[in-house]
C-alpha cells in the first residue's frame, strides 16, 4: 500500500509517500511545495495543483494529513486550515481516503512521545525509513504523517468495522468510555 502523507502550510506544504508491505515500510518520495508571495487564492491554486500533480505521479492508494489546532494568532490558524482544505479537496477529487491525525499523535507514532521537537522527528524518520540524509523539516512531518497512518491506519480501520456490530448489540462508547 501506498500512503501519501501531508504537512499542510500556507508557504511550504509537506508531502511524503512511502511504501506498506506487511510490517515493512520504504521511502519513495518526499519534498515540498511552495507557494509565491502572492494573494491567498494564488497560494490556495498552487497547493491544490501542486498534490494533485502528485497524486497523478505517484497513485498513492491512502493519504493522511495532519489536523490543525487553534494557535496563538487566531489569524495564522485560519490561513493554515484554509490550506488545509485546498490540499484535502486535491486528496478526494482523486477519490483518496484520508485519514486525520493530530500533530501529539504523530509524534507519539514516530518518535514515542508527543513532545518531541522538529530535529527528533527528522532523526527518527531518517532511522525508520533507513533513508541516506535526513529529510528537511516539512517532509521529514509529511512522511511523519504518513508513518502514523501506516501503524494507526489498521487498527482505527478495524475498530471502525467493529463500531457498526457492536451498536446492534446496544455497546456504545463516549469519550473512549463504555456507556449503556
Amino acid at each position: 500500500m501506498k500512503i501519501l502523507g501531508i504537512d499542510p502550510g500556507l508557504r511550504t506544504t509537506g508531502f511524503g509517500l512511502i511504501h506498506k508491505q506487511g510490517n515493512k515500510l520504504s521511502y519513495i518520495a518526499s519534498g515540498t511545495i511552495k507557494t509565491p508571495d502572492a494573494d491567498l487564492p494564488q497560494r490556495l491554486k498552487v497547493i491544490l495543483s501542486g498534490v494533485s500533480e502528485i497524486i497523478r505521479t505517484y497513485s498513492p492508494d491512502c493519504a493522511a494529513i495532519e489536523k490543525v489546532f487553534v494557535n496563538v494568532n487566531p489569524q495564522s490558524t485560519l490561513l493554515l486550515g484554509q490550506a488545509r482544505g485546498a490540499a484535502i479537496c486535491a486528496l478526494v477529487a482523486a477519490d483518496l481516503a484520508v485519514a486525520e491525525y493530530t500533530a501529539l499523535q504523530i509524534k507519539k507514532a514516530v518518535v514515542g512521545h508527543g513532545q518531541a521537537q522538529k530535529q527528533q522527528m527528522q532523526d527518527m524518520v531518517q532511522r525508520l525509513l533507513m533513508l541516506s540524509g535526513v529529510p528537511g523539516k516539512d517532509a521529514a512531518d509529511a512522511l511523519g504523517v504518513a508513518i502514523c497512518h501506516a501503524h494507526s491506519g489498521e487498527t482505527l480501520s478495524a475498530l471502525g468495522d467493529l463500531a457498526p456490530a457492536l451498536t446492534k448489540k446496544g455497546v456504545r462508547v463516549r469519550r473512549g468510555r463504555l456507556i449503556g
